[in-house]
């Protein structure tokens, strides 16, 4: 470990992994650390042993649960947007050789108190219970705006500027009702608050646009989202996988690990069992960086075992719905994630269903309730309040580069986002996703 690296990673997290693969990749010598014997940090994929060794400790699961190795449970499950940022750099990086998807069955709302399928084009619109007739009409003229508008192209603007035009302001041109704009503004845009309403309206019509090119991405997609087999806890692994064999080198089982700040205050290197690495500048999740980091508020999330599907779903066996902060009197939405047999992360016919939200009470759990209501007969239930944590500065003067802790959305869109700031931070240049793929590259060498 007594060596020089130009970068040093801290913790396995899947923040952790896709920066170190990009590195790696940009060859850099990159030496990543994690405190834990096991890949994956908060982000890690437990089986059912190690669940119950967590929430109820000496407790064993009970045989009608099944075998503990069918389990692939993930401590912050997110699924995936089809054609997002995730997908881009997965494809950039060659990383799919080493992992398996399948889509997601299905992507809900909650309104009325009743749980419906998010439309997200114009025809979608035409059919969707959510709507009365002529609000139908109205929310397909904005979805085929919405699709067919291109930044590049002003014959799709219709003369509206989208970088001065609010985003309140562009319903209004449209005569959307505020049951629409709420199901639009969280379960297609995915935004989490409605702030984004006296912003610039160019970054959530482009949000949209996603949403439906990430349905149009792959043949017989019912859902915008795709999701690994057997849970997100392969995807740090394939990304260590990538770093490994562009020269990174990896050491797990280092719980005394410490980071090394030189006179300047600039971080040097670390410290771990009496040996020094030194490197030009260190990267880590805000647990390796207790004193740099602020807390932002904390996330509650429930992880239930059940033998069903979620009802009012059509039966999918993996599915998401986003309860919008307005249908609760809540300043945050909650979400509700589903996973099952079909993507191996549970024996056959058994289902793993999280709800998470942002904690606005003394009472987490209890914030839970509207999302846990929609599950059905649950076989088991594990609470996990987990504080939030982003760093105080950007890491550009003490050479700490550190990632923002998970959020409570069930999707990866404000993740990776996060990710490719890092990286641009320290770099000094945008991850230019336009490039020609790894593979390319290889072949032309």
């Amino acid at each position: 470990m007594d060596e020089a690296y130009d970068a040093i990673v801290l913790g396995t997290g899947l923040k952790e992994c896709i920066i170190s693969g990009l590195l790696s990749v940009d060859g850099l010598k990159v030496l990543h650390i994690d405190r834990n014997n096991y890949y994956g940090g908060q982000s890690a994929s437990l089986n059912l042993n190690q669940l119950f060794e967590r929430f109820r400790p000496g407790q064993k699961p009970p045989a009608e649960l099944g075998p503990s190795r069918d389990y692939n449970v993930d401590l912050v499950p997110k699924f995936i947007m089809a054609n997002g940022n995730l997908v881009r750099v997965l494809v950039h990086t060659d990383v799919t050789k080493y992992l398996e998807f399948k889509a997601v069955d299905g992507s809900f709302v909650f309104n009325k108190a009743r749980v419906e399928k998010v439309p997200a084009t114009d025809w979608e619109a035409l059919k969707s219970p959510l709507m009365g007739l002529f609000e139908k009409r109205r929310a397909a003229k904005f979805f085929s705006f919405c699709q067919q508008y291109d930044e590049r192209n002003p014959q799709t603007w219709r003369n509206w500027d989208l970088s001065r035009m609010t985003m309140h302001e562009l319903y209004g041109q449209f005569g959307l009702d505020v049951m629409t704009i709420d199901f639009i503004g969280h379960a297609l845009a995915l935004h989490q608050n409605d702030a984004y309403m006296m912003q610039p309206a160019m970054s959530t019509v482009q949000k949209i646009k996603l949403y439906y090119d990430s349905m149009m991405r792959y043949e017989g997609l019912t859902s915008p989202y795709i999701y690994p087999l057997y849970g997100l806890g392969e995807l740090p692994q394939a990304f260590a996988r990538l770093s490994a064999v562009y020269g990174g080198t990896y050491m797990l089982a280092k719980p005394d690990v410490e980071v090394v700040y030189g006179e300047d205050g600039a971080a040097v290197g670390v410290t771990s069992e009496g040996e020094t690495a030194k490197a030009k500048f260190i990267v880590g999740d805000p647990t390796y960086f207790r004193e740099k980091v602020r807390k932002t508020g904390q996330v509650v999330r429930a992880m239930c075992i059940m033998s069903h599907p979620i009802p009012s779903t059509n039966d999918s066996h993996s599915v998401q719905i986003i309860l919008p902060q307005k249908q609760l009197n809540r300043r945050h939405d909650i979400y509700v994630f589903c996973c099952s047999y079909t993507h191996n992360v549970a024996p056959k016919d058994k289902y793993i269903a999280f709800v998470s939200t942002t904690v606005e009470t003394a009472d987490p759990a209890a914030e839970l309730a509207p999302g846990l209501q929609l599950l059905g007969k649950v076989d088991e239930k594990f609470v996990e309040v987990v504080d939030v944590f982003e760093p105080l500065a950007d890491g550009t003067a003490d050479k700490a580069f550190i990632s923002k802790g998970y959020d409570a959305t069930s999707h990866f869109e404000t993740e990776i986002n996060d990710v490719l700031d890092m990286y641009q931070r320290i770099t000094g240049k945008p991850l230019d996703l336009e490039k020609e793929d790894l593979r390319k590259r290889q072949e032309t060498q």
